[in-house]
């Protein structure tokens, strides 16, 4: 059963405290498939994220958010094609309905890939002795699986397949938990594309869009064309302060800035696009806490979650030891700001890119009823569903290959893995970097170094020279160089540039040695340019200021 539309939810009563309920174990989830009635193999049935959670007995429902949902969104009506394709598992139903093509004309039979054997999941290891994946046209006919290419290649629900539907469900609840009962997933194709989706359902254009002062560039590019104005909340190592924004939002006049208060926040809480900064747990809570004293509607943009790394312990000190079991790496995760959401106002948004592949484009999203029914409506005449070359691809690794086990196993060798690259970025850093001028703190997850320039030691400043002025010739030199960093100002959340000066390097993709020597030469151009030259391990200005 779908959930009920916006029109038709029901309003809780308290939402204040929630009953704790014990996390959902891979065992659990083994035992609930066992009592539960089989997933459709039908083209295009139907899922929804209650088939495959738990009740949530004790728990709150959700608030309402009529009262931020805008026209757009409001008005979109279920698809009379996607209500009429979930009648095609009828037993017996002679389909003449639906403009749906006989799979005996897809010019596919079968598909083959090669993935890891848990724990062996290096690409040396994969290569020498992966498990060969094999997904036929017919697999759910003859009894072999549940999810094949007749279904998978064929039109979707909004919702995407029942059959990764489940799995991502399931993997939510284990790790989020979340606290109020009326919670759902759906699939996406990605993020960035959830976000429009998610703009579009929550605001106008001359509204204004909180997020950090530094923001994911593509989300910007995103809110610029529907009108937005984003809204720079203040930063420091740990990301966005709370303070700052319950500051705005209490002095905020509509008539000085003429728009309304804002109510939506972006966020990006852990391993932040561009800065790295990973908000702590109390972080979190205070954020959480002015976005319900303000009644602030929260998308919570996650891509870098399982990127969360082992404590850097500096080039001569010994490693941490990696998590012990699967529970321990779940408790070492920082709680997300859906598991504290006793009121429904987050919506969170995952996705495969980092943790898989970005090509799979395919995602998630989790908030309540209301609001997924919502992105449904909107999905089913947009994206319709993910790719189902995708889905069925991820699902033969996660469900049928992998399962939870392997999943989390694989999730905890990522995160050695991206904890080594990040260290030998951090010993370059330390190695080639001229102290003098720039200063980093070792990121705690994601994929990026976020390097701060004192610009006002460059000769240029001297010269009446601007912050982005000085700011791109450092970049040239660097690229002059070799050496391609990204300029923190493309970031900037507000056209201000701001009195300070960064830049991003990301440990994500080049190797350990190509690594050294990117940040090698750009030590060398940021020498040159602030007139710095090393002599014996000592470096010196060379230049009169």
């Amino acid at each position: 059963m779908p959930p009920p539309s916006a029109i038709d939810v029901e309003a809780p009563t308290d939402t204040q405290a929630a009953v704790v309920i014990e996390r959902l174990s891979i065992n659990g989830v083994h035992a609930r498939r066992s009592k539960a009635p089989p997933v459709s193999p039908a083209v295009a049935a139907s899922g929804w994220s209650d088939m495959f959670k738990s009740p949530g007995y004790g728990k709150p429902k959700a608030k309402r958010w009529d009262h931020w949902l805008n026209e757009e969104s409001k008005s979109r009506k279920p698809s009379p094609l996607k209500q009429a394709a979930a009648m095609l598992g009828t037993p017996g139903l002679i389909s003449l309905g639906g403009g749906l093509p006989s799979s005996s004309v897809f010019p596919y039979e079968h598909i083959e890939v090669k993935v890891p054997d848990p724990p062996h999941f290096s690409e040396l290891e994969t290569k020498d002795s992966g498990l060969y994946v094999r997904a036929g046209k017919h697999d759910a006919l003859e009894g072999t699986s549940l999810y094949d290419i007749h279904v998978a290649f064929n039109y979707a629900q909004g919702t995407g397949s029942p059959q990764l539907l489940r799995f991502v469900t399931e993997h939510t609840e284990m790790v989020h938990h979340p606290p109020y009962q009326d919670w759902q997933c759906a699939l996406s194709i990605g993020s960035t594309s959830a976000l429009d989706m998610a703009f579009r359902m929550f605001t106008n254009r001359g509204d204004y869009l909180m997020t950090e002062e530094y923001s994911f560039c593509s989300a910007l590019e995103t809110a610029h064309p529907l009108g937005l104005k984003p809204l720079g909340i203040k930063m420091d190592k740990e990301g966005l302060l709370p303070s700052h924004m319950d500051d705005l939002l209490s002095n905020w006049s509509e008539k000085e800035r003429g728009a309304r208060k804002p109510f939506l926040l972006y966020t990006v809480p852990s391993g932040q696009n561009p800065t790295g900064a990973t908000q702590s747990t109390q972080r979190r809570h205070e954020l959480y806490a002015v976005a319900q004293k303000h009644d602030v509607y929260i998308l919570e943009d996650e891509p870098y979650y399982y990127l969360q790394m082992q404590p850097y312990t500096g080039p001569d000190a010994p490693d941490v030891p990696p998590p012990a079991s699967h529970e321990a790496f779940l408790d070492a995760l920082a709680p997300s700001l859906l598991s504290m959401d006793i009121d429904g106002r987050v919506m969170r948004l995952d996705s495969f890119s980092k943790v898989i592949a970005p090509g799979t484009r395919v995602g998630w999203v989790t908030a309540s009823a209301q609001i997924v029914e919502r992105f449904v409506r909107h999905a089913e005449v947009s994206i319709q569903s993910p790719s189902g070359v995708s889905q069925l691809i991820l699902f033969k690794l996660l469900d049928e290959t992998w399962g939870h086990t392997g999943y989390l196993d694989w999730l905890i060798w990522m995160r050695l893995e991206y904890t080594g690259r990040r260290d030998n970025l951090l010993y370059a850093c330390e190695k080639h970097l001229p102290k003098e001028v720039v200063t980093w703190d070792p990121p705690m997850a994601g994929m990026f170094q976020w390097i701060k320039v004192d610009w006002r030691k460059h000769p240029w400043v001297n010269e009446g020279k601007s912050i982005l002025e000085i700011e791109d010739k450092i970049w040239r030199a660097g690229c002059d160089k070799g050496a391609l960093t990204a300029k923190g100002s493309w970031s900037r959340a507000e056209a201000d540039p701001g009195d300070e000066m960064f830049f991003r390097t990301t440990f994500a993709t080049a190797g350990a040695e190509d690594m050294t020597e990117a940040i090698r030469r750009f030590g060398e151009a940021l020498r040159a340019e602030f007139g710095l030259e090393q002599k014996n391990g000592i470096r010196s200005r060379c230049f009169t200021p």
